[in-house]
């Protein structure tokens, strides 16, 4: 027999006997091919089996395949006639001792808890009077009736507009993540709700896919997460500015209550005008007491001796000034006196004379100063001569 031929027979006989087999086993040695299919192997403490997961499977897996991970793998047993190997292709995969949806939860969970999508810090608050709230839900589910209802007990002067989406199946991830991007756009909006009614983890699974989730984070306004019941804690919820219990929680969260606002106007109301007739007593009680002071009875007898301590002060200010004046006189003729018995002139006044080169030349004081043919300009005690050296003595 050729190779191929005995490869043919072990061929028909494997998957002949293989067509559906469930095998439990550990994941090792995972690849992930640019084509998107899956490469693995199945091993437990004895023995190992090559297993294939081709792309259409392998993007239905709600879960993150890994290294170490205990599975239970069903599929049928083929032979790669090219090489001689046979490898189980998988057809459906669940994680052990856990359902494959629990597993994704858990997952993603610790994913965007790692980059802090979860972080208190970033939550923001919501608006107390919102101006317009958008409700991203489905249109004919119970829950937007049970909303749009507690709405309008509550808060009814606040529009509301529904963006339509899906809230389950294949679709409701891709458009509850596209309306939460664009949700505002929307003029006014200012909060939005997104949910669903109660059901099943698969019914509530678009609120745990990490578009929606991330779409959420990404959303410019607050959002608040109302998914299912009490019990239903969602990835959404965890992403969310505020989680609701329910969708009717939510629509609670969102609004004021008209009827408790109006009761806490009425006490407030009340409470201002007692502290207005407060005030107002008081102010009373005050004005009486300033009444009775004798400034406020008599309020002339005040301005009266005000007015006399000023002119006495003025009195006192111009005896000073004049006092000061006949000082500051005194001395500057003293001072004067001085100056004047220093002054050249007086010198000049008892008959002599200064004598200095013509054009603003120096005092001449020796002949050497001034040679023959100098001119000469003198100063007397009135005028000035001006004249030309003729001759010098040094004698």
């Amino acid at each position: 027999m050729t190779v191929s031929e005995v490869t043919r027979q072990i061929k028909d006989s494997l998957e002949g006997n293989f067509p559906e087999v469930w095998v439990q086993g550990e994941i090792s040695n995972l690849k992930r091919a640019t084509s998107g299919h899956l490469y693995f192997t199945l091993k437990d403490s004895q023995a190992q089996l090559a297993a294939i997961l081709w792309r259409s499977g392998a993007a239905r897996l709600r879960f993150d395949l890994h290294d170490g991970l205990e599975v239970l793998a069903a599929g049928a047993v083929e032979v790669y006639e090219a090489r001689g190997s046979y490898s189980l292709v998988v057809n459906r995969l669940a994680p052990l001792g856990m359902g494959g949806l629990e597993l994704a939860f858990r997952q993603l969970f610790d994913k965007l808890q790692a980059e802090g999508l979860f972080d208190p810090a970033r939550k923001r608050g919501l608006p107390m009077f919102p101006r317009r709230i958008a409700l991203v839900t489905s249109p004919t589910g119970a829950a937007v009736r049970d909303m749009l209802q507690v709405l309008a007990r509550r808060w009814p002067a606040t529009p509301v507009v529904i963006v339509p989406v899906a809230v389950q199946g294949a679709e409701a991830a891709p458009q509850i993540a596209a309306a939460l991007r664009d949700v505002h756009r929307l003029p006014g909006v200012d909060v939005v709700i997104t949910g669903r009614g109660g059901g099943s983890l698969e019914d509530l699974w678009a609120f745990n896919t990490e578009v929606v989730a991330r779409a959420i984070h990404a959303c410019q306004v607050p959002v608040v997460s109302a998914v299912g019941h009490e019990v239903d804690v969602t990835i959404a919820d965890h992403v969310a500015d505020r989680r609701a219990l329910t969708p009717t929680e939510a629509a609670t969260l969102v609004t004021p209550d008209r009827q408790e606002l109006r009761q806490y106007l009425a006490r407030a109301g009340e409470r201002l005008a007692a502290g207005l007739r407060h005030q107002a007593r008081t102010a009373r009680a005050r004005l009486e007491g300033l009444a009775a002071r004798r400034a406020l009875s008599r309020p002339h007898e005040r301005l009266h001796e005000m007015a006399r301590r000023v002119d006495d002060l003025d009195a006192r200010l111009r005896r000073g000034l004049r006092t000061r004046l006949d000082q500051l006189q005194a001395r500057l003729a003293s001072q004067s006196a001085t100056l004047n018995a220093l002054s050249p002139l007086q010198v000049l006044s008892r008959g002599y004379s200064v004598t200095r080169v013509a054009d603003g030349g120096p005092v001449v004081h020796e002949p050497a100063q001034a040679p023959v043919g100098t001119r000469l300009e003198t100063r007397l005690t009135r005028g000035r001569l001006i004249s030309r050296v003729e001759e010098q003595h040094d004698q």
